[in-house]
């Protein structure tokens, strides 16, 4: 029985350690997992984003390759468009703002991606997200 009892006094340490190591967690609500399907707007301004050598970053408008200067100056020269059109700032709606979607390959460092964020939000964009393919059979919105 020596043996025994020597066997769970190291448990009864083991577990007095580690209890409080694990209820000293903060608490959060972890979202479920779930792609949502893309709704584009006629205004939402498509970049796609690549890298070919690793080192220099390719951004497209739409088809058209752009650098950095051009992209900063279209992004904001579209949206002193869209403010002309709404007749000034107090227009401006959440529904009629266009946002930024961004396809980056898979392959593409992020100084690429991360710049071509900083540039859109310094343009005046708020919202920027991303376009990603899910894996087939996984959940969508609709299957829920």
């Amino acid at each position: 029985t020596t043996p025994l009892v020597d066997v769970m006094l190291v448990l009864l340490i083991i577990f007095l350690i580690t209890i409080p190591a694990v209820l000293q967690t903060v608490k959060v609500t972890l979202p479920d997992i779930a792609f949502e399907p893309t709704t584009t707007k006629p205004d939402n301004v498509l970049l796609t984003i690549r890298s070919v050598d690793g080192n220099t970053c390719e951004v497209y408008w739409g088809e058209t390759r752009i650098d950095s200067e051009r992209l900063l100056t279209r992004g904001q020269a579209k949206l002193e468009k869209l403010l002309a059109d709404l007749g000034g700032v107090q227009n401006v709606t959440e529904e009629n703002f266009p946002e930024v979607h961004i396809r980056g390959d898979i392959n593409t460092p992020y100084k690429c991606i991360g710049g071509v964020i900083y540039t859109m939000q310094f343009a005046g964009f708020q919202k920027i997200g991303f376009i990603s393919e899910p894996a087939p059979g996984s959940a969508t919105l609709d299957r829920l």
